[in-house]
């Protein structure tokens, strides 16, 4: 079984399965609050140093990760309160939010793979307002000031013909964003955490990265403006599912199930809850 390894993109899962060898990682500082009325958990992994972020496989950063067991289901008190509690950290990680910003939402994946339609979904319902305050001011919306927010959904190489990265490079060399912010979804080791954690980090995010598919970077170094990534993991590795079942007992190659992933049977409806919540939090963070 030496030849396993776990698949995630959760720095908090990261971080359990370094700790489960390792009881303390220098470099790497944690945090949690964890509010009980609202079940909502709050664990914030921060990467200070090279060594952490090579001991994890993480870049340098701040990664927020919000749990909330309840998420996909339909009650719509409990997605405001888990929006609010997202927008709060959006606000937080955002720099400058407090300032006028033009910023660019890009929601990727491909909107008929349902598991991968998390992007697409939270950019077709966002508040857009580039256009109107270009063309009528901020009185149009009768505010003194206002972020102005754009978005594009770039679709996936196999339709395109072109990378992601590409086409948002080409975006934001011609629309000059102050801030860009990526929202995808993600492969996580754990079922539990399937549809029901949201991550946000300031280090971007790598296309396809989940599933294997390494594409180029959105990242700060590659766009030359600050990028926060959203994502929800929706699928799970389906080695990883096989060998925490088995307790790591099978002797077989894993490796052979590398290509598979798993996700849940009504993920089409949670994909939909789930791009509502983001698309409400990040509406909240947006607004001056």
């Amino acid at each position: 079984m030496s030849h396993f390894q776990v698949r995630t993109d959760l720095a908090l899962e990261a971080r359990e399965c370094v700790g489960e060898m390792e009881e303390e990682i220098r470099g790497v500082r944690v945090e949690e609050t964890y509010e009980e009325e609202k079940e909502i958990r709050i664990t914030r992994v921060i990467i200070e140093t090279k060594n952490a972020a090579k001991a994890l496989g993480k870049p340098m950063g701040i990664y927020i990760t919000l749990e909330a067991p309840r998420m996909a289901e339909p009650e719509e008190n409990y997605h405001q309160e888990i929006s609010s509690a997202l927008a709060e950290e959006l606000c937080q990680i955002i720099p400058n939010s407090g300032k006028e910003q033009s910023i660019l939402v890009v929601g990727l994946g491909n909107r008929e793979v349902t598991a991968d339609a998390l992007g697409p979904t939270v950019a077709d319902n966002l508040f857009v307002t580039r256009h109107i305050v270009k063309e009528y001011g901020k009185a149009a919306y009768n505010r003194s000031q206002m972020h102005m927010v754009s978005c594009i959904i770039p679709g996936v190489m196999a339709k395109t013909g072109m990378e992601s990265a590409e086409i948002v490079r080409g975006v934001v060399e011609q629309t000059s964003p102050d801030v860009v912010i990526v929202v995808d979804a993600l492969a996580a080791r754990s079922t539990k955490r399937l549809n029901r954690t949201i991550q946000i980090t300031d280090t971007g995010i790598h296309p396809g990265s989940g599933v294997g598919n390494h594409r180029n970077g959105l990242t700060q170094e590659s766009l030359k403006v600050p990028v926060i990534a959203i994502g929800v993991p929706t699928v799970v590795d389906a080695a990883t599912i096989v060998n925490d079942a088995t307790a790591g007992q099978i002797k077989g190659n894993l490796a052979e199930l590398g290509n598979m992933y798993v996700t849940s049977k009504d993920v089409d409806y949670q994909i939909r809850q789930i791009g509502h919540i983001i698309c409400d939090a990040l509406n909240m963070a947006l607004e001056l």
